[in-house]
């Protein structure tokens, strides 16, 4: 299956202009880089500052060498920003390209999770659920009851 003619995730009636700006964003990142095994999700957040940053999954040989999209775009984020000053992402979303031909918003792995909250636990993070697949808005920190916080 190639990128070509999958079918975008519509906008949610929730989600606000910025946030859509998000989804369009990582839909067409995902769409032009997509390689099966390889590049499967793509994410698009934005800064406190109101700067979009983006991620693309890599996969590797061995599944742990694998980097999620998350990750990479909060790297991306951070390094884009003076030295010193904190990384405030205010909301996040990534897609993957289903089997059936469509894109899909998806929530963040565990570990992704934990990095988010970890850095930014107010943050929106778009997730689908999965009674009524619906994509909602939820905090950050709200992924993960009962989070232990770590001082740094």
């Amino acid at each position: 299956m190639s990128a070509t003619g999958v079918a975008l995730v519509s906008v949610p009636p929730s989600m606000g202009v910025e946030d859509a700006e998000l989804l369009s964003t990582a839909q067409e990142l995902l769409a032009r880089v997509w390689q099966h095994g390889r590049h499967e999700v793509a994410t698009a957040l934005r800064t406190a500052d109101g700067r979009i940053h983006t991620g693309v999954h890599m996969e590797g040989s061995c599944r742990r060498s694998s980097v999620c999209a998350e990750g990479i775009a909060m790297g991306t984020a951070r390094g884009a920003l003076p030295g010193g000053a904190p990384l405030g992402i205010t909301a996040v979303v990534s897609v993957q390209i289903k089997p059936a031909g469509r894109f899909r918003i998806i929530a963040p792995c565990g570990v992704c999770r934990e990095l988010i909250s970890d850095y930014c636990p107010d943050a929106t993070v778009w997730v689908t659920t999965v009674d009524g697949d619906e994509p909602v808005p939820l905090r950050a920190l709200d992924l993960l009851p009962e989070k232990s916080r770590r001082q740094w």
